[in-house]
């Protein structure tokens, strides 16, 4: 793990719980740390929904722990049965992120030779919640990291990556040991990627007030995200398939040239994202993609293959297509996104003409 800013955030928390707990005479401490790391988080919106899942969570454990107490005392076996019917009670109310820090919270609880009274109880219990209450606390005054940026630099990075892998997956230039190692090293980062969109999804529909220039911008960044599925499907495709089809010479190259093209029509699509090139050329008429059908139809009509051999070319030239149809989409959704927002920025500065002493107000 990098020193980000959830390692910190961790540490800030772990910090103001203890400090807290010291200021209210809450004993022992420790306890408020342990639950202050289980509940940082790495968004507002994912913290907010642990904090209400872990009152919940562990406030029925504590009404466990504190009625099995009574009734049956804290020998070892009730604390054991105990756990394991707050750890079946918890996943029937599916609330599995929460298992451990309730568990925690039990033992907690049961952990005195003799039971204290209610008020050694709730004295744990409130423990516990300051150490909750101060991860969320750090959560809200610490901004998050700019997941925009993060998302779009991981892409760049992802694709850079699944460009080399698909340059060289026809012409086999690339060492066995590099191309497992790039390939690994692909796959880790669109998991990645995967768990970015997830974090920038919830955060602008759960906390944020949407605009419509910013959901369409979130959809741009999911079809960026296919894109780079799609485009590593493809390579598993030709993996499993190409050689074993025994290619001739020249459809070898016909392919070769074919995945150049259309990896260097993704690369432009994202430099016409960020802002770096100018429209492409052809891409109103689905070009891209016509080229594509095209060639697949050839690879549907030759006859010089067995049909084992063939089948295997055209399930390729069908990953192909549906690679070149996901970048075509990708690119007819920046040109929306783009233009939606030269719409925006002229209205804006529009206003500000006309009214300069308003905007200067403001």
């Amino acid at each position: 793990m990098s020193l980000g800013p959830r390692v910190l955030k961790t540490g800030l928390a772990v910090v103001l719980a203890l400090y807290i707990t010291i200021w209210l005479g809450l004993e022992p401490p420790v306890f408020a740390a342990i639950a202050a790391t289980f509940t940082i988080q790495p968004s507002i919106y994912r913290s907010w929904k642990q904090v209400l899942e872990q009152i919940q969570a562990n406030t029925l454990g504590a009404i466990i722990a504190l009625s099995s107490i009574y009734l049956f005392g804290n020998n070892p076996i009730v604390i054991g049965v105990v756990m394991v019917i707050v750890i079946i009670i918890s996943l029937k109310l599916k609330m599995e992120g929460s298992i451990s820090l309730t568990l925690i919270t039990v033992l907690f609880m049961m952990s005195s030779p003799e039971f204290e009274g209610i008020i050694t109880a709730a004295n744990k219990f409130i423990i516990v919640l300051v150490g909750m209450g101060s991860a969320f606390i750090v959560n809200i005054i610490i901004s998050p990291p700019n997941y925009n940026k993060n998302f779009t630099e991981k892409m760049d990075i992802s694709f850079r990556s699944m460009s080399l892998l698909i340059r060289t997956a026809i012409s086999n230039e690339l060492t066995e040991r590099t191309f497992q190692a790039q390939w690994a090293k692909l796959k880790k980062d669109i998991s990645k990627l995967e768990d970015l969109y997830k974090i920038l999804d919830e955060e602008r529909e759960k906390i944020s007030r949407v605009k419509p220039l910013d959901v369409r911008e979130i959809i741009v960044f999911k079809q960026m995200l296919a894109s780079l599925q799609h485009g590593l499907k493809l390579l598993d495709i030709i993996e499993d398939h190409f050689f074993q089809s025994r290619p001739e010479v020249e459809h070898t190259r016909e392919f070769d040239n074919h995945l150049e093209y259309l990896i260097d029509y993704h690369e432009m699509i994202l430099l016409k994202f960020a802002g770096k090139i100018k429209d492409i050329e052809g891409a109103d008429e689905d070009y891209a993609l016509d080229e594509t059908g095209q060639f697949l139809e050839a690879i549907i009509s030759e006859t010089s293959y067995e049909r084992e051999h063939k089948l295997r070319l055209v399930i390729i030239g069908s990953a192909i297509f549906d690679y070149a149809f996901q970048l075509e989409r990708l690119n007819d959704l920046i040109d929306q996104y783009q233009k939606k927002k030269q719409h925006v920025e002229k209205s804006t500065l529009s206003s500000i003409l006309k009214n300069p002493r308003t905007f200067l107000k403001r």
